[in-house]
This record gives C-alpha cells, sequence and structure tokens, in this order.
C-alpha cells in the first residue's frame, strides 16, 4: 500500500520509536467483528447458537472477531437482528457511553447505525434513542439497521446538529458524537480514503468538528456526558477539539478512560484514548469521555399510552401480548405509529418511534419493524423454523412456504429457532410471504 509522504512523516513524529511497527501493520490483514444484540438474545445464548467461530474483543462486553471466510451476513441470525457487523476498533465508542435506564440519548452523526444500536442494546427498551445523520441517503441505511435490531424507543432524523441545538437545547442526558474525520485510522480497511485524504486533507473536518461539537455542547444537558470519537490520528481532529470545548465550554470535564489495550492521548490530553493497528486486532480510533458540569440528571415520567385510533388495528393487537409504555398511538396518513414524548416539529425525520403497519380498507396490514420489535412469546400465532429447514431461506426470498400446521389461520409471526424474521397469511399449511421486499435474501 502507498502511503502518502507527509501522512507518513506525520505518524513519526506522532509514534517515534512505534513507526516502524505501525507501517508493518499495513501488510497484516484487516480484522471483523460482530456485537450481539442484547435486546433479543444474550450473549451467553448466542455462543450457544452461533455456527461462527468467534474470539472474544477484550473492550466490549458483547463483541466479537470472526473469520473473514464465514460471511455471517449470509445467514438467516442476521436477518433476525441477532448481531450487527462491525470493525473491532469502532465498537469502543458506544462501549465507552455509560447509558442508564431511561437515559435521552443523541447519537449525532450515526450512520449506518452500528454504534446507535449499542446505544438501544444498553437503553435495554427504556428512555430514548434520537438516531441521525446529515446525509439523507445515508439516514436510509441508518433507519433499516435500527428497524432490524428490533427496538421502537428511537427517532431516526437527518438534520445538521446545529438546528437540532435550535430546538433541543439542554435535552439530551448523553450524547455520541463519532465525528466525520479524514479517516486515516481507516487506511488499510479501505485504501480509497488515502486518494480523499489527499486532496481534502485534515483541516476540511476541523471546520466541520467544530461546529458539531459547539451545537453538540448545547444539546447536552448540564451534568450530561458526551462521547467524542473519530477514526484518524491527526491532532488537529483529536485532542485540538477537545482543546476548543473545553476553551467554548469551560466547564467540561474529561473522564479517565480505562483501558490497558490502548495508547493514551497526547499533549495533555492522556484521559482519551487512541486506539492503533499495531497494537490491537483492529483499526484506528480516538475517543474522548467528558462530562458537561456536575449537575445530578433527571429522568422524565413514564408516559402511558393512549387507544388504538383504529379498529381494524385494535382487533390486530389482540394477536399481540407486550405492553407499549413511555409513547402514544398516531395515525398519520393510514400508517399506525407508536410514537415517544418528544416534539418532533421542524426536524426532518425518517422514522418516529415505531411504524406499526398500515391501516387500509377494512383491513390492518403490520409492519417488518413491528415483526423485528416482537418476541415469539409474543405473538399468538407463530411459525417456528428450524434453522435447516429449506424453508428459511425460501421465506427470507419472499416465496410461498408450506409448513406441516394446518390448523392455524390469519396473521402468523415466522420464526427461526425463536425469533422472529417476519410475518406472513396463514391458510391450511401455506403461508402468503409478508417479508419486507427491500429486506429479501439477495
Amino acid at each position: 500500500m502507498k502511503l502518502p509522504e507527509t501522512y507518513k512523516q506525520n505518524m513519526k513524529s506522532l509514534l517515534n520509536e512505534e513507526y516502524d511497527e505501525f507501517i508493518e501493520s499495513f501488510e497484516q490483514d484487516r480484522y471483523y467483528g460482530l456485537r450481539v444484540n442484547t435486546t433479543k438474545i444474550s450473549v451467553e445464548d448466542f455462543l450457544k447458537i452461533s455456527p461462527f467461530h468467534l474470539e472474544p474483543i477484550p473492550w466490549t462486553s458483547n463483541g466479537f472477531y470472526y473469520q473473514e471466510s464465514e460471511r455471517p451476513a449470509k445467514h438467516p441470525y442476521y436477518y433476525a437482528g441477532l448481531y450487527y457487523l462491525q470493525e473491532p476498533s469502532a465498537m469502543m465508542p458506544a462501549q465507552t457511553l455509560e447509558i442508564e435506564e431511561g437515559d435521552i440519548v443523541l447519537d449525532a452523526c450515526a450512520a449506518p447505525g452500528g454504534k446507535s444500536t449499542e446505544l438501544l442494546n444498553k437503553l435495554n427498551g427504556t428512555g430514548l434513542l434520537f438516531s441521525n445523520d446529515i446525509s439523507s441517503s445515508r439516514a436510509q441505511g441508518l433507519l433499516h439497521n435500527i428497524e432490524k435490531w428490533g427496538c421502537g424507543n428511537v427517532i431516526v432524523a437527518s438534520e445538521d446538529v446545529s438546528t437540532l441545538a435550535k430546538h433541543y437545547p439542554e435535552t439530551f442526558d448523553k450524547v455520541l458524537i463519532d465525528a466525520p474525520c479524514s479517516g486515516e485510522g481507516m487506511f488499510r480497511k479501505d485504501p480509497s480514503l488515502i486518494q480523499s485524504w489527499e486532496e481534502r486533507g485534515n483541516e476540511y473536518y476541523v471546520k466541520l468538528q467544530k461546529e458539531i461539537v459547539k451545537s453538540a455542547l448545547s444539546l447536552l444537558k448540564p451534568g450530561g456526558k458526551m462521547v467524542y470519537s473519530t477514526c484518524t490520528f491527526s491532532c488537529s481532529e483529536n485532542e485540538d477539539i477537545i482543546a476548543y470545548m473545553k476553551e467554548i465550554c469551560p466547564e467540561i470535564q474529561l473522564i479517565h478512560i480505562e483501558s490497558p489495550y490502548f495508547s493514551r492521548g497526547v499533549n495533555g490530553y492522556e484521559q482519551c484514548v487512541r486506539l492503533y493497528p499495531h497494537k490491537i486486532k483492529g483499526e484506528g480510533h480516538f475517543v474522548a469521555y467528558i462530562q458537561k458540569g456536575d449537575k445530578p440528571i433527571s429522568h422524565s415520567s413514564i408516559i402511558h399510552p393512549n387507544e388504538i385510533p383504529n379498529e381494524d388495528a385494535k382487533e390486530f393487537f389482540k394477536n399481540i401480548q407486550k405492553s407499549f409504555d413511555n409513547g402514544t398511538f398516531q395515525l398519520k396518513k393510514d400508517k399506525l405509529y407508536f410514537i415517544p414524548d418528544i416534539n418532533l416539529k421542524g426536524i426532518r425525520i425518517l422514522r418516529s418511534g415505531l411504524f406499526l403497519g398500515e391501516c387500509k380498507k377494512n383491513r390492518f396490514e403490520p409492519s417488518q419493524a413491528l415483526a423485528m420489535n416482537l418476541k415469539k412469546e409474543e405473538f399468538k400465532n407463530v411459525i417456528d423454523l428450524d434453522i435447516s429447514d429449506p424453508n428459511v431461506i425460501k421465506y427470507l426470498k419472499g416465496e410461498t412456504i408450506q409448513v406441516s400446521n394446518t390448523k392455524l389461520k390469519g396473521w402468523v409471526l415466522v420464526c427461526v429457532n425463536g425469533y422472529s424474521l417476519g410475518f406472513g397469511k396463514i391458510q391450511n399449511g401455506t403461508i402468503k410471504n409478508k417479508y419486507a421486499q427491500g429486506w429479501r435474501w439477495q
């Protein structure tokens, strides 16, 4: 791999005697990681059913290395949302941010959703995640990954962080900023980033990063905590941004990140950590953990839902045995949602809460998002396929399938080994496939 001379000189100044080892790491193979969706399955139970050769990622509680040849993206458990594929070092920012149940959390630069899905794990069905990305195209992928994760306590938005700051001053208990950056830490994983670095350099991103952190600090409640991270090595995009934050918000305090696996921050910011590919099994990252003052955080009370505002939907929901809390049922142009209690006016929203389905003439059509939100025991009629059953792949491809149960009639939740995949309509043992078209096995 041909690295720019300026980049190499910068890294030599930063790493000193470790520089040669760092350069040698570019000749090594990259590492691959997956992270377990603990809202659906415990790590212990996942390891019992996993068909992959997994090795724990030491700085995570639910992350594992897998072998490139195993292709976990082509497995039914991936379609069931049991895990997310994520570069190992990229798991560190969300792992660092301590979440309490009931927190209101902002993932400011969220696409494609790796960090948001882990924040949802930590919220454990409580509070609210506001998952935002300024790019509307990238936010579509973010929405898909969040819906597959199966959580409803989330708003997906595509907005500039400065606009969010105007609408939600001092609103969030916790904020995560995985900032747009020059990507120096990902050169081994994606060599195409080198050309972008040569064209734009570091300063292009510094301006963006300063704008984002300035807005993010105003979004954070007094006493709230924030993680700032990048996948680059430049001090101008890392420690210098923390210095800028302290300059515009003197009350912030750096929280020391304990880790035996990483290097410390430089230029007086030893509380932060740097992840280098010659020292870990992963790529490069920088992570800083910040608290804004020390005022204690108070959580809002639970909002109990109203009645479902549609008779056909109400009839369908007799099949569901689960409670919906901290939000309200709302019908918007025949689409039914369960929406958390937050003012969303003036914001570009891709999804507010959990999309439940469409109210059509004389019937209710449940959504793919609702299927992913449900557990096997929460729906009245279930077809649970074994992982070895050829019907699993046929279903994921959108095909009609035949099953031995001829007594069930109407809507069924199709599962694989107890984990939901989607809906179907069954009659005389024939399941008419309702698996979302854009989700299907390719």
